[in-house]
């Protein structure tokens, strides 16, 4: 029986560190591949969502090395698009320099990126969102940019209780039910609708 094509699109063959970017005039890496960018606050389970996402533990290793969380790190995959792991935000424990420092090179290379497809904002399905949380997809409807909502730790909640927060975070944020996805980095709820939903985002034309 032949392969369905849009699901061998959601296998991930090839996952290849290719750099980080650390000031918001400093180097990045040269790629003309679409980019799917990935944000959130710094405790709201990014990584984990990332690694489920990927599964590569290769991942693991470079996010979590000294220095690389304070950086935008890019990522080719299967040499046909880049993960961009953005820094995490509003993080109680980042001090106010690093704020300063972290802002403004996120917000550089969202209006500088010219193969941005689309952002993967994620939000703790538990939790209130955050001023920073609001401001960003504030600026991301101000820079027209594709986004999807992750609300992520699904599993800490029932499944009435995680489907009610969907229903209140969707409303409070003004979002479209088919850009959010309830995600749980200890189950895999989620993994093939995020997939398919950045397929997607890849195949839509260039903004």
């Amino acid at each position: 029986m032949p392969k369905d094509p849009a699901a061998d699109r959601l296998v991930i063959r090839n996952l290849e560190f290719i750099g980080g970017m650390s000031e918001k005039q400093g180097w990045r890496p040269e790629s003309s591949l679409p980019e799917i960018a990935f944000a959130g606050r710094s405790n709201v389970g990014k990584s984990s969502l990332l690694n489920v996402l990927v599964r590569r533990k290769s991942f693991a290793r470079v996010s979590r090395t000294p220095g690389r969380t304070r950086e935008i790190n890019f990522f080719r995959v299967n040499n046909a698009f880049v993960l961009v792991d953005l820094p995490g935000y509003g993080y109680a424990r980042i001090s106010k320099e690093q704020k300063a420092e972290w802002k403004p090179l996120i917000e550089a290379y969202l209006r500088r990126t010219t193969q941005l497809r689309g952002i993967v904002l994620l939000l703790d399905i538990r939790r209130e969102p955050s001023d920073d949380d609001r401001a960003m997809l504030d600026f991301l409807a101000e820079l027209e940019v594709p986004t999807i909502v992750a609300l992520t730790k699904t599993d800490k909640l029932s499944k009435l209780a995680a489907r009610e927060r969907v229903a209140e975070i969707s409303g409070a944020l003004s979002l479209e039910s088919d850009q959010v996805i309830p995600f749980s980095a200890v189950s895999g709820e989620g993994r093939v609708e995020l997939l398919e939903a950045i397929t997607d985002l890849l195949e839509a034309e260039t903004r």
